[in-house]
């Protein structure tokens, strides 16, 4: 009989001990942020999918074809291709694809090249319903950009 009061008395204390710790953490601010409304702030190292470099100079990217990035690739990820245009002393790019399904956002693309074309990007609210809106031609999106 003792046991059964012991127990109560026990249970009514750690009750009380944890009723305690809510009524603590209902008085503090909220942390929580409502995130559609609110956008949390980015951090400066914050990695995004990879992005072409604009060069001011010749209005076009800095890729030149060389294809480190793409050997670079650990996932395999990275496709481009060049042609080599008339009066022209370098290859031109004409496609890059990242198949972002694919990527591991492990850098070493942005490592590897040579000429610093590529560049992590700082979209961070990607979603979709469909594989295909997660490979991005890069050639595009560098030539929509404003």
């Amino acid at each position: 009989m003792t046991t059964y009061f012991k127990n109560i008395f026990a249970g009514g204390g750690s009750l009380v001990v944890g009723m305690g710790i809510s009524l603590r953490y209902f008085f503090m601010p909220v942390v929580t942020s409502c995130y559609p409304r609110e956008t949390p702030p980015i951090p400066p190292r914050y990695r995004g999918h990879i992005d072409l470099v604009y060069d001011p100079e010749t209005g076009k990217d800095r890729c030149i074809v060389c294809g480190s990035c793409q050997k670079a690739c650990p996932s395999g990820c990275i496709s481009l291709e060049g042609e080599k245009l008339e009066g022209a002393k370098k290859k031109t790019l004409t496609r890059y694809e990242l198949d972002f399904t694919r990527c591991s956002l492990c850098g070493m693309c942005v490592e590897a090249c040579p000429t610093e074309a590529l560049t992590f990007s700082r979209e961070y609210n990607l979603a979709g319903f469909d594989a295909k809106d997660y490979h991005f031609d890069l050639v595009r999106r560098l030539k929509e950009r404003p």
